[in-house]
């Protein structure tokens, strides 16, 4: 796939000199990164490097935190039953297990419900609601899910329920009657940082909870290794709070004694020590916790999150490895089925947008496969399958167009939506497939732009790479300081040019990965530094080119660690490259 580089635009070019001067010469290219990202003090510099649970913000500060803490520190006690009904991602799973982990700690009777995604769906259910009654619960704390649930709550509170809902998903323009919505995108919500996940708002919960029952509320910091889980997973925005907490997660992750997170990383041959990123959430826990929900039911994800040691994990972890090694065969399968019936519809149809429906495609991995068919299409796509009388669809989206708003202009063609800027969900009846295509190929050709047909790479700056040095050197030290990385705050992207190019040739499977060396041309002696190209193979032939024509090479390309053989090294993982035109 083409793509159009653009270097990203600062509007305060005047800064980047300054943080130099205030941050001990700093390099150019790093100040520029810095600058891009809103920091243009010393001072700012400071917090950003240095930012600490400190910096978080009080949890009462959010719309109806009081009166849900008040409940639950009421529930607490007087020993009342409590049943937590959570999503079936990873972000509901890890908000479950955390709620209850903490509810039982203080010796509630805490249970939990996790919809079934084939039998009941998404979002708040009926079946649910009664196993609470059925149970003896008077409290119901929904997380993850319920902002959408308006005749579910009404259900719940014609039996007596009083009903919770922490949700961080958009509200329509009415809110669920309930005891307390938790909901920092609600429109009448001033509390600071709109972009926790599900998680994070059981997180404040339990902090909210404390403060209200005179406890220390640092000790809702036991759950941080779940908070960093669930951060990775669900994609949300990587500033403000969620970097915080998302960076104190990592270092409790990596420490995590929770037998659970222990006996899944052992299944997926890892070591929690090595979580050192979002990537080794994202790539190894995530989808290994989301299999339970795709392919079987997440219960089983939250037992192993609840389990007290390792013997109760293990068994639980093992079962959660052969799921995900199943969804993996089926996805392959869907994929390539995906891919085939998108060529034939970009053939005849030019569409804006994808749809594609198959009756017997899995419904627990159509999310994954709309996410890899955007990637090799650069269209927004929804693949639609069959659940029972009606057809459910995942939907994922391009930067630059909202795919929740393009769903709201098709709603009176759903039975059910909801979701966030670039992914959603969605139900509606197998006869309007056609005239919904129709109507969301329009929604979508109204908000694209011929600037968002080509996928785009945004460089936040030029550099020397005799400025980079090695691991020891100070650019790198800096460098790693900018994370953790994620949506928001993304791993710089750095150009470089008039390189010479080394030892090229393709690696892995079908020769799909690029493998080559760059260093600085010139007269001057210069480092040389080992890059790899992930599914760019196909561009073996330019840096053979530049080889035999000595024509130098232009470099997208993010900085990482590599370590082989016991030696660790830097290593430039490549976004794009091209031969410089003379």
């Amino acid at each position: 796939m083409a793509y159009r580089w653009t270097q990203r635009s600062l509007d305060t070019p005047e800064v980047v000199p300054r943080l130099r001067h205030e941050l001990n010469d700093l390099a150019p290219p790093l100040a520029r990164v810095l600058a891009l990202r809103g920091v243009t003090t010393f001072e700012e510099a400071k917090h950003f490097f240095r930012a600490d649970r400190s910096a978080l913000h009080d949890p009462l500060r959010m719309q109806d935190m009081q009166a849900a803490a008040a409940r639950i520190a009421r529930a607490i006690d007087q020993d009342e039953r409590v049943l937590v009904y959570g999503d079936y991602d990873v972000d509901g799973t890890t908000a479950t297990a955390l709620v209850v982990d903490f509810l039982r700690s203080r010796g509630v009777d805490a249970s939990f419900f996790i919809p079934d995604r084939y039998e009941d769906g998404y979002g708040l259910c009926r079946r649910g609601i009664d196993e609470a009654v059925e149970q003896g619960a008077s409290v119901v704390v929904a997380l993850d899910c319920g902002i959408a649930g308006h005749e579910e709550a009404a259900y719940a509170q014609e039996q007596g329920l009083d009903l919770i809902i922490a949700d961080h998903h958009t509200p329509k323009d009415t809110l669920p009657e309930a005891l307390a919505v938790l909901d920092p995108k609600r429109p009448d919500d001033d509390y600071p940082f709109p972009e926790l996940p599900g998680c994070g708002l059981g997180f404040k919960l339990v902090q909210a909870t404390l403060v209200h029952r005179d406890e220390d509320p640092d000790a809702a910091f036991d759950y941080l290794d779940l908070l960093a889980v669930a951060i990775a997973s669900d994609i949300v925005p990587l500033y403000g709070e969620n970097r915080i907490l998302m960076a104190e997660g990592l270092r409790a992750l990596q420490n995590s004694t929770r037998p659970g997170l222990q006996a899944l990383t052992e299944a997926a041959s890892l070591d929690l020590s090595d979580v050192t990123s979002t990537g080794n959430i994202v790539f190894t826990l995530g989808p290994r916790i989301n299999a339970a929900g795709r392919m079987d039911h997440a219960s089983t994800a939250v037992e192993l999150l609840l389990a007290q040691d390792f013997a109760e994990a293990e068994p639980r972890a093992a079962e959660l490895e052969r799921l995900n090694r199943e969804r993996r065969s089926i996805d392959d399968a869907i994929e390539e089925a995906a891919i085939e019936r998108a060529e034939r519809q970009i053939t005849s149809r030019s569409p804006h947008a994808l749809v594609l429906y198959d009756p017997d495609w899995h419904l627990g991995v159509i999310g994954i496969v709309a996410s890899s068919v955007v990637e090799r299409f650069h269209k927004p796509t929804i693949l639609l399958t069959r659940d029972g009388d009606e057809v459910t669809g995942s939907a994922r989206s391009i930067e630059g167009i909202n795919i929740y708003e393009a769903l709201a202009d098709c709603e009176e063609m759903l039975t059910q939506f909801g979701g966030h800027d670039h992914a959603a969900g969605l139900s509606l009846a197998p006869d309007d497939i056609d005239a919904f295509q129709d109507r969301f190929d329009a929604a979508i050709g109204k908000r694209v732009t011929p600037e968002l047909l080509t996928p785009t790479i945004e460089v936040d700056a030029s550099v020397d790479l005799n400025m980079i040095g090695s691991v020891e050197d100070r650019f790198w030290a800096v460098l790693k300081q900018f994370g953790p990385f994620g949506p928001s705050n993304p791993k710089p992207v750095f150009h470089a040019q008039d390189l010479a190019v080394d030892a090229a040739r393709t690696v892995g499977s079908n020769d799909k990965h690029l493998k080559f060396k760059v260093q600085q041309a010139g007269p001057a002696e210069s480092d040389s530094f080992d890059a790899i190209g992930f599914g760019m193979g196909d561009q073996l032939s330019v840096l053979r080119q530049s080889q035999r024509t000595g024509t130098p090479l232009e470099l997208l390309f993010s900085l990482e660690e590599n370590t082989w053989n016991g030696r660790t090294n830097l290593q430039l993982k490549a976004r794009d490259l091209r031969l410089m035109e003379e």
